[in-house]
């Protein structure tokens, strides 16, 4: 299980990085939220590019997807990793669900 934040960088490229619970203790504080929704999606489904339409969060229950950039690298997210996106401006993402199951997320709406 990983925490991480996909956000819009200066340059206008969405970037990821991983915040370690224990060196961030604002993940730790309650945070607002207008709902959550769950979904599921097949293997091989593709998003081209992307953001993120609100700042969400987007648990990953299980299966696994990989989320594109700009520069060509990709992260992987699987079972338990949790991602805050933030990346609501700028040339945005890709997402690909990848194994041979679906993915399954649940997407919590934050307040603004």
């Amino acid at each position: 299980m990983a925490f991480y934040r996909l956000y819009t960088g200066d340059d206008g490229l969405s970037h990821m990085e991983e915040l370690p619970l224990e060196s961030s203790p604002q993940l730790t504080d309650l945070h607002e939220a207008r709902g959550v929704v769950f979904r599921a999606a097949e293997p091989g489904r593709f998003s081209d590019w992307h953001n993120a339409p609100r700042r969400q969060y987007i648990i990953t229950l299980s299966g696994g997807a990989e989320i594109g950039f700009r520069d060509g690298t990709v992260q992987r997210l699987g079972p338990g990793d949790v991602n805050l996106a933030e990346d609501i401006t700028g040339s945005g993402h890709t997402t690909r669900v990848v194994g041979d199951a679906p993915r399954v997320t649940a997407t919590v709406h934050l307040e603004e």
